[in-house]
């Protein structure tokens, strides 16, 4: 098992924690428990006014991961550029795989949720849990974009949305 470089994340990164997506780091503290002291990274995450403290050891095994490079970010708006793939599967078995895939921190995987989830405004409508799922696998990617990018969430969301209008036309 390899230990996770100390200097591979710094305060003021971003980063993405797979179960609450894009993160900065606001410091490496050390902290004791039971009797161990320990070295963890505080993330905070603004949106959801939450802070997470992650030990540094355990970071990479927990999924934290960098941003996404310039190459990732091309791969997920063309992946929403797509056509839609809905399995035939009951709603509640897509329903838990779109929640692994968003959970699972991996953009192209949160891009295909968004791609096949997205509705255009002539199309059927959405249930209350499709809509969550699509809002929420959108606004991981949308921040995530935007980090990456270093645009802000506003001009990120505008090109995904550009990407899914665009591709129903």
């Amino acid at each position: 098992m390899s230990k996770t470089k100390k200097n591979e994340f710094r305060p003021n990164d971003f980063v993405v924690y797979p179960a609450h997506g894009v993160g900065k780091i606001v410091s490496i503290e050390e902290q004791e428990v039971a009797g161990f002291k320990l070295e963890l990274f505080v993330i905070s995450f603004e949106k959801d006014k939450m802070t997470l403290r992650v030990p540094t050891q355990k970071a990479t095994e927990a999924g934290l991961r960098a941003l996404s490079s310039p190459d990732v970010v091309a791969h997920a708006m063309k992946t929403l550029k797509g056509k839609a793939k809905v399995k035939k599967a009951m709603w509640s078995r897509r329903a838990q795989e779109y929640e692994q895939k968003i959970n699972s921190g991996d953009l192209i995987a949160i891009a295909e949720v968004v791609r096949d989830l997205h509705r255009a405004d002539d199309q059927r409508e959405q249930s209350y849990s499709e809509r969550q799922l699509y809002e929420a696998a959108l606004e991981r990617l949308t921040r995530e974009i935007a980090a990456a990018l270093g645009n802000d969430e506003t001009q990120a969301a505008r090109e995904i949305d550009e990407v899914l209008v665009g591709r129903a036309a």
